[in-house]
């Protein structure tokens, strides 16, 4: 039997996607030929946002290697694009002079950045963000420049905003509404994220419209309406994208929007045919990943002769984070008069819930900062659930209103990278997968933004019965199948004493990545202080330079004041350095100590030099400061000596590795000066006695301390204080609060633990074990000025943040 020839123009997701069904249906159907602009294999467009931000890499994202190709006989051609389609002859031609006869064409261009006409839009420096070339490009540009504009306050422009504060970029937003995302969050939402996004170093100009990009032939500011300007030497344009439509229209194909396709993704003209951003469904034209993915498998369906609806149309449904802050949105977001609302709002811990019913029926979601309803919500959308099903429901859990083994196998379940049910089924099914991480490694599914773990844990559930463990391990990273639990298990039985040793005996499928190599530095050296040599170049950037890496690519010192307490001397150290330095800002922190901001990085081991303090460790992973009010030497309602304990707790504990940031307050009396009900361990002092409470977290997730035991001597105080650490060094994960920890473990348990006076003595000794070898590492290197030096002029500075 003769294969149809058939050409895909264009190499991205939907495209490929199509593809890849069509190998499923009938793998030896067609001869297969495509042309990609761009001069790599198929990439997750959706996740360049992370490699800006440093979070991944370019290989991370690749969807389909070159092999994938040549193991389907797929012939491709890489940066060569199609200029011409003659739709009697059934002919492309490209750019390279190729000339490649079809029997069924796919036209899968995408879209294009909308860049605004505005003067001075082709001044360099103006730049869009959509493919690989403009992410490299503007990590180049971060290199050499500091100030960066990004117009449109959606999705994109939030994404690309935090990779350049990332790359040591100050950012300005700007956006023409008065709230950001307003296409996938109401009012409330945008203002909430805003809000978050401030806090992580975003600047926002809402209500803006930008006029005029100043500068000659580069770029060096913004002209905005109302008269107002701003400086820039990179700006990024992120408000919008059109489909790529050009190639269509010039060969005479019907378009609008976008490339006119009927159910079966059918244009207009015989045998061609559009899927993904480019193609008008509908009225429609869709965006996000879910809607292209069902489109290239109806199309699939129809080129391949397989009997089915076709493409309906799509639920829009937006779910993921937003620099790090979770949102969702499906259907309708914003009510009006016809409109009943349930609406939800917990300030304290950053979450937001509204839910829109028209009719009786559920036509709306948006939800921020806990967003694990949001597919469930969806299904009830699609099933159109009425508001008596809805309530009760969330009265009583146990009602099943929509379970996940109705919905049909076609349904997506992973947008992000457009796993449906069925694949994933079937994946567990055919493989044996009985956990998440597997169903991760074989299908993608939870691989980007993980917000639909929660779903495919039901889908394992439903496929597996009484068989499947809902309470399953979960691995370190990417890297291994092992969870933590299980490393450090095989550390101690296997003695093994290296990073390297580790990933090498243990199986590790990679060489580690920026998630486990720190992970596996601190587990070895929680089990055997006394033998493993630190291996520094696993640490995180701010902890290998003893200072914190700021957004504009300066450092931030920190010199230690033990219980917020100094000198006339030290501070005369500290003014003197800071103007021989021309130190930018000297502010005193929440921890009562004395930062100095805007240092450069060549001045930082003379700086430490000459401060001749000990660092505040204001990087690390391990105890920061202890908090103390003025106690009961000064004030009068002091009740115990605050300033005395929190400076023998800080001593003590000085240089401890753990397995995040610790904090310690110590408070004179109830009334709580030093803020203890909000740290790692608070200590409050009560008449003749002190109380110990554990667990808190003045963060972005805000949790009380607990009250864990109350003592009436110091004595006792400090070795529960040092039990308490060790069980948390040994039985936490790696970046793990204790508040988590706590709220993991339970606090009876750890209670239980640290009743027996036994286990106490026995975690204090380990604990003492691993300070007798603590040395604050700014000491040694500066006992040797040169080493110093040359570690700091050696160092690779990645986009890692405190």
């Amino acid at each position: 039997m003769t294969k149809q020839k058939l050409v895909l123009i264009g190499n991205g997701m939907a495209g490929i996607r199509t593809i890849e069904e069509i190998l499923k249906m009938n793998p030896d159907g067609f001869d297969i030929t495509v042309f990609g602009t761009e001069p790599y294999p198929n990439y997750n467009r959706i996740q360049l946002s992370k490699v800006l931000q440093g979070d991944t890499t370019l290989k991370d994202i690749t969807l389909n290697e070159w092999s994938w190709y040549e193991d389907n006989n797929i012939r491709l051609y890489p940066g060569e694009s199609v200029s011409r389609i003659d739709k009697e002859k059934q002919i492309v031609y490209t750019d390279k002079g190729k000339v490649q006869p079809y029997d069924k064409l796919i036209i899968a261009t995408g879209s294009n950045p909308f860049m605004l006409p505005l003067p001075g839009a082709d001044k360099e420096g103006v730049i869009a963000f959509r493919n690989i070339k403009d992410t490299e490009t503007i990590v180049e540009y971060a290199k050499k420049h500091k100030k960066a504009a990004v117009i449109g306050g959606g999705l994109l422009g939030l994404e690309a905003a935090r990779g350049l504060l990332n790359l040591g970029m100050e950012v300005d937003v700007i956006h023409i509404q008065d709230y950001l995302m307003e296409r996938q969050l109401d009012r409330k939402a945008g203002k909430l994220l805003q809000k978050e996004l401030e806090k992580q170093g975003m600047n926002f100009l809402l209500e803006k419209s930008t006029t005029e990009i100043l500068g000659r032939k580069h770029v060096t500011g913004l002209q905005f309406k109302d008269g107002s300007r701003i400086k820039a030497d990179l700006v990024v344009m992120a408000v919008g994208i059109k489909p790529n439509v050009s190639l269509a229209l010039e060969a005479g194909i019907p378009i609008s929007r976008g490339i006119l396709v009927n159910d079966h993704l059918e244009t207009e003209v015989p045998n061609i045919y559009a899927v993904g951003e480019c193609a008008e469904h509908r009225g429609m034209v869709y965006g996000l990943v879910a809607p292209l993915y069902q489109q290239g498998q109806a199309l699939a369906q129809h080129l391949c002769g397989v009997a089915g609806e076709g493409y309906k149309g799509s639920v829009l449904s937006t779910q993921l984070k937003v620099s790090g802050v979770d949102v969702f949105s499906t259907g309708k977001i914003n009510e009006d008069e016809n409109t009943k609302v349930s609406i939800l709002h917990d300030d304290l811990r950053g979450v937001y819930q509204k839910i829109l019913f028209e009719e009786e029926k559920m036509v709306g979601a948006v939800l921020f900062g806990n967003t694990k309803d949001g597919n469930k919500l969806l299904n009830f959308i699609k099933k159109g659930i009425s508001v008596q099903e809805y309530v009760e429901a969330t009265q009583n859990p146990e009602v099943e209103v929509n379970s996940i083994a109705e919905l049909p196998d076609e349904e997506m379940i992973c947008g992000c990278n457009g796993v449906t049910k069925g694949a994933i089924v079937e994946a567990i099914q055919t493989q044996g997968l009985t956990t998440v991480d597997q169903v991760k490694g074989c299908t993608n599914a939870s691989r980007s933004c993980g917000g639909c773990k929660s779903l495919v844990s039901e889908l394992l559930q439903c496929t597996l019965g009484d068989s499947y463990d809902a309470n399953q391990k979960e691995a370190i990273c990417a890297c291994t199948t092992l969870s933590r639990d299980e490393v450090v298990h095989e550390i101690k039985e296997k003695g093994l004493t290296h990073i390297r040793e580790v990933m090498n005996v243990l199986g590790w499928t990679t060489d580690g990545c920026s998630k486990c190599r720190p992970a596996l530095n601190y587990y070895l050296g929680m089990i055997d202080p006394l033998r493993y040599e630190d291996e520094k170049e696993a640490r995180y950037v701010n902890e290998r330079m003893h200072a914190n890496i700021q957004k504009d690519g300066t450092y931030s010192v920190v010199p230690r004041m033990y219980g917020g307490v100094t000198t006339s001397e030290e501070l005369r150290k500290i003014a003197n350095v800071a103007d021989k330095y021309k130190v930018g800002t000297i502010k005193v922190t929440g921890g009562q100590r004395i930062d100095l901001l805007g240092v450069k990085k060549e001045d930082l081991p003379k700086i430490w030099e000459e401060l001749d303090m000990p660092s505040g460790s204001a990087y690390a992973k391990g105890l920061r400061t202890v908090k103390t009010c003025v106690g009961e030497n000064y004030c009068r309602f002091g009740t115990q000596d605050s300033i005395g304990l929190g400076i023998q707790l800080e001593k003590k504990f000085e240089g401890l590795n753990t397995p995040h940031k610790v904090k310690m307050a110590v408070s004179a009396c109830p009334r709580n000066c030093a803020e203890s009900g909000i740290k790692d361990v608070g200590i409050v002092g009560v008449e003749g006695a002190w109380e110990m409470h554990v667990g808190g977290n003045g963060g972005t997730h805000l949790r009380e301390a607990d009250l864990l035991f109350k003592f009436k001597s110091g004595e006792d105080l400090v070795e529960m204080i040092g039990a308490f650490l060790q069980y948390y060094r040994e039985t936490a994960n790696y970046l793990e609060r204790t508040s988590a920890w706590v709220d993991r473990l339970g606090l009876d348990h750890i209670k239980e633990v640290l009743s027996e006076k036994s286990k106490v003595m026995e975690l204090n000794s380990r604990i003492e074990e691993a300070l007798s070898i603590v040395q604050d590492p700014w000491k040694e290197a500066i006992e040797n000025k040169t080493l110093l030096r040359d570690l700091y002029q050696t160092v690779k500075i990645p986009t890692e943040t405190k």
